[in-house]
Order: C-alpha cells, then sequence, then structure tokens
C-alpha cells in the first residue's frame, strides 16, 4: 500500500477525493429536492379542501 502514495500526491489526492465527495453530495441532494416525494425544503403538498 506505501508504494501507491509514492505514485500519487497524498495531499492532491485527499483533495481531489474530498471534492468529488462534495460534489456528489450536492448532486444527490439537488436531486432529492427535485422529486416531490423527498423534497423537505417546501413541505407536504396539501390536499384540496373537500366541499360537500
Amino acid at each position: 500500500m506505501w508504494k501507491v502514495w509514492l505514485l500519487f500526491d497524498p495531499r492532491r489526492t485527499l483533495v481531489a477525493l474530498f471534492t468529488f465527495l462534495f460534489v456528489l453530495a450536492l448532486l444527490i441532494h439537488f436531486i432529492l429536492l427535485s422529486t416531490d416525494r423527498f423534497n423537505w425544503m417546501q413541505g407536504a403538498p396539501t390536499a384540496p379542501a373537500q366541499t360537500s
């Protein structure tokens, strides 16, 4: 395993990894916000009032 770090700079590798994970987390959250079921910002849609 130590030979891998001889090929790649650990600082640049970790920065790239954390940047990728941050972008992935943002992407997942925005995908969930675009759905009706998992949109926690606007709340649950209210049912129309029944008049009879």
